[in-house]
């Protein structure tokens, strides 16, 4: 079986191969959509009643997690409906950021050193990378792992535990999904595109 942690990092690699080959402004727009995907799942938390936070669906008081079989029924079907509405909302988004346009403008910007946009595309995909399968990642947390047997929370006790269950409190739902961290970002992204892109 292979460590969660150990997944996380290799898709890392891929992002940031991924973005070496797209450029550093490419990349910007997908991290604008998951800025926007995080800023929608957070408006959707507070004003639409069909997603509820997780921590109002189902808290483990006791310990990192809980086995997801022993979570009453009608309790895993909703924490499933949470996980996957909030997935699809970011991988739709982050599908439709990937869809760069073709504007000459915007590929001039994107184009003046081959070597720094190698180099920055590196950084900004592994970014997205951090982002992309970082949140998908928290929100699996949060759902206490509704993919069990074949995905299960890190166990208290194994070599790479304590190091998955410390990251996990780093991904980005943790620290940018709420107030205020959500209003900065935003903002940042708006400030960004009207500087750079205009």
């Amino acid at each position: 079986m292979i460590s969660l942690m150990v997944v996380f990092y290799i898709f890392l690699v891929l992002f940031g191969i991924i973005g070496g080959l797209r450029g550093w402004a490419k990349e910007m727009l997908v991290i604008f959509s998951v800025v926007l995907a995080l800023f929608i799942i957070f408006l959707l938390e507070k004003f639409a009643p069909f997603i509820s936070p997780f921590q109002e669906v189902y808290t483990v008081t006791e310990g990192f997690s809980v086995a997801f079989n022993l979570i009453p029924e009608a309790i895993q079907s909703s924490l499933k409906t949470q996980f996957w509405v909030r997935s699809l909302i970011l991988v739709v988004l982050v599908f439709f950021g990937y869809q760069t346009p073709g504007i000459s403008r915007f590929a001039a910007v994107a184009r003046r050193e081959k070597v720094q946009d190698l180099i920055l595309g590196v950084i900004f995909g592994l970014i997205n990378g951090y982002l992309v399968i970082g949140t998908i990642w928290s929100f699996m947390n949060s759902a206490q792992y509704p993919f069990e047997p074949y995905i299960v929370a890190p166990q208290v006790g194994q070599p790479l535990a304590e190091t998955a269950i410390s990251l996990i409190a780093k991904l980005p739902p943790l620290w940018l999904g709420g107030e205020p961290g959500i209003y900065v970002a935003v903002g940042l992204a708006f400030l960004f595109v009207l500087v750079v892109f205009i």
